[in-house]
């Protein structure tokens, strides 16, 4: 018999006892993609460290996901965190935000003004690419379609720092 699923909420205050920390080891599939060596260090983070990063980002601000990995790796002096969590994180942190907010809460991370890299709007969170666009654009950022993407232009010049 299946559990309860877990809510959005439960998942982002979920730990899984982490930070963890990965040594590269030779012969990773992935590892060269990421642009890790052998012998660099990986910091797994906890969902909470992503939201909490996430909520910092203020209005007509944006962050990519790689500014909340360097500021992770930064923060446990490793060479990267690791990309597939933070990201699955982000997404976990968005959703439990929404979550509360249909629950009478308030809207705690702006998570709208966490991108892709290369400015892209992440279609996978909460109201998709057309709340998000709406959101970027009423805080003053232009947005256009680039192929099948939507991507905030000049979101370098507006890019928030840890």
């Amino acid at each position: 018999m299946a559990g309860r699923k877990k809510s959005w909420q439960e998942k982002l205050e979920d730990d899984k006892d982490l930070p963890k920390f990965v040594t590269v080891e030779e012969g990773g599939r992935f590892w060269p993609r990421w642009g890790l060596k052998p012998r660099d260090t990986l910091v797994i983070p906890a969902p909470r460290e992503v939201d909490e990063l996430m909520r910092m980002v203020p209005p007509g601000l944006v962050v990519t996901i790689n500014e909340i990995r360097d500021a992770l790796a930064r923060r446990y002096g490793t060479t990267a965190a690791c990309p597939i969590t933070t990201g699955t994180f982000a997404r976990i942190a968005a959703e439990a935000t929404v979550e509360a907010a249909g629950e009478g809460g308030e809207i705690r991370n702006p998570y709208w003004r966490t991108l892709k890299a290369g400015g892209v709007i992440n279609e996978k969170y909460p109201g998709g690419v057309e709340l998000q666009r709406e959101l970027l654009e009423k805080e003053g950022h232009k947005v256009e379609r680039r192929g099948k993407k939507y991507v905030v232009v000049d979101y370098r010049e507006r890019l928030f720092t840890f």
